[in-house]
C-alpha cells in the first residue's frame, strides 16, 4: 500500500530540474529564448535562406518577407511600398535590386492588349529551384514549393492554397506545361526632322549617304525600312547647306565601341538632337546694268544714251506713228 505511484515523484523532480536548468542557462548564458505558439491561420512559411541571408540587408529581407506574404494581384511597385513603409523610395528601390540580384525577385515589362505596358513581378521563395518545382506533381505544388507571382498571376507561397484546383493547373503526376512568353513588339524609331523641300534629287542624295555608312562602320548596315525613315532627316541637314561629309561625321563620330543594338534609333536621335540651324539669309546680288555713252539724236538733236548713234525714243515713236 505504501508503494503506490512509485514514479510520480521522480518525474516531477525531472521537470523541475529541467525548468531550473533552462532558467539557469537563460539567466547566466544569455541569448535568445523563443516563446512559440503554433499558427493555424494567416501565416507564411519563410525559408531561413531568406530570413538569415548573409548578404542581404535588413530592409531587403524585410521586403522579401512582406512580398512573400502578399496575395495574388497585390501591387509591389516602388510607389506602393514607399507609401506602406517609412523608408524612402531610394532605399526601397535599392532593396528590390538586392532581391533581384540574388534571385528572389524577377521583374519584366510586358505590353497587354490595348497597348498599355505593365510590370510583371515574380517572387521566388527558393531561388534556383524553380525548374524542379514546376516539374513536380500536383501534391508537391500544393505544399507551397512553387515561386510566388506577385501582382500578376499566382499567389504567394505563404498564402492558403485554394480548396479546388485552378483550371490552368496540370493534372496530378503531369509536368506543368510551358507557355512561351509573347515577344514584345519592336519600339518605333524616334522621329526625324523633315525637309522643307522634298525634291527627288535631295532624297536620293540622302538615301545614298545612309547606304554608304556601312563602309565606315559595318554595324551601320541599315534595312530598307530604316533607311526610308531616316532619309528625310538627312535631307533636312543637306538643305541647310551642310556638306555630305559633315553629315557623315555627325552620324558616325564617337560611336560606342560595343552594345550598339539599334543603330537606326541612334542615328534618328542624332539627326533630331544635333540638327544645325538654317544658314544665314543672304540678299541676292544684283547685277549692275550696262551704262551706254551719250549720243545726239539725228532728228531732234537731244542727247540720249545708246550703244550707237541714231534717233532717240521719242523720234522713233513719232516716225512709227507717221508711217
Amino acid at each position: 500500500m505504501d508503494t503506490q505511484n512509485p514514479s510520480a515523484l521522480p518525474r516531477a523532480r525531472a521537470r523541475v530540474a529541467a525548468k531550473r536548468h533552462a532558467n539557469r542557462s537563460s539567466t547566466h548564458a544569455g541569448g535568445l529564448t523563443h516563446d512559440t505558439t503554433r499558427h493555424t491561420v494567416r501565416f507564411t512559411v519563410i525559408g531561413n535562406h531568406l530570413a538569415q541571408h548573409p548578404e542581404l540587408s535588413g530592409l531587403a529581407i524585410g521586403l522579401g518577407v512582406h512580398i512573400q506574404s502578399l496575395p495574388t494581384g497585390a501591387r509591389v511597385d516602388i510607389k506602393t511600398l514607399t507609401a506602406r513603409f517609412p523608408e524612402g523610395s531610394t532605399r526601397i528601390a535599392a532593396a528590390l535590386r538586392e532581391l533581384e540580384a540574388h534571385g528572389y525577385l524577377r521583374r519584366a515589362r510586358e505590353r497587354v492588349p490595348g497597348g498599355r505596358i505593365v510590370t510583371r513581378t515574380v517572387f521566388c521563395n527558393q531561388p534556383g529551384r524553380r525548374t524542379d518545382a514546376e516539374a513536380a506533381p500536383e501534391p508537391a505544388r500544393s505544399a507551397r514549393s512553387t515561386p510566388a507571382h506577385v501582382g500578376s498571376v499566382h499567389a504567394g507561397p505563404g498564402n492558403l492554397a485554394p480548396e479546388h484546383p485552378r483550371p490552368e493547373d496540370p493534372r496530378p503526376g503531369c509536368p506543368a506545361p510551358e507557355h512561351p512568353r509573347p515577344r514584345a513588339p519592336r519600339k518605333p524609331l524616334p522621329a526625324v526632322p523633315q525637309p522643307a523641300c522634298t525634291a527627288p534629287g535631295l532624297l536620293r542624295a540622302a538615301t545614298d549617304l545612309l547606304a554608304d555608312l556601312r563602309r565606315h562602320d559595318p554595324r551601320l548596315l541599315l534595312s530598307a525600312c530604316d533607311t526610308a525613315h531616316l532619309a528625310p532627316g538627312v535631307a533636312a541637314w543637306l538643305e541647310r547647306d551642310v556638306s555630305p561629309g559633315a553629315v557623315r561625321h555627325a552620324l558616325t563620330g564617337d560611336l560606342p565601341p560595343e552594345g550598339l543594338r539599334r543603330p537606326a534609333a541612334l542615328l534618328a536621335h542624332r539627326l533630331a538632337a544635333q540638327l544645325p540651324p538654317p544658314p544665314p539669309f543672304r540678299e541676292p546680288v544684283r547685277t549692275p546694268g550696262v551704262l551706254h555713252p551719250f549720243q545726239t539724236c539725228d532728228g531732234c538733236e537731244r542727247a540720249f544714251r545708246a550703244p550707237a548713234p541714231g534717233r532717240c525714243r521719242d523720234c522713233r515713236s513719232g516716225a512709227r506713228a507717221a508711217v
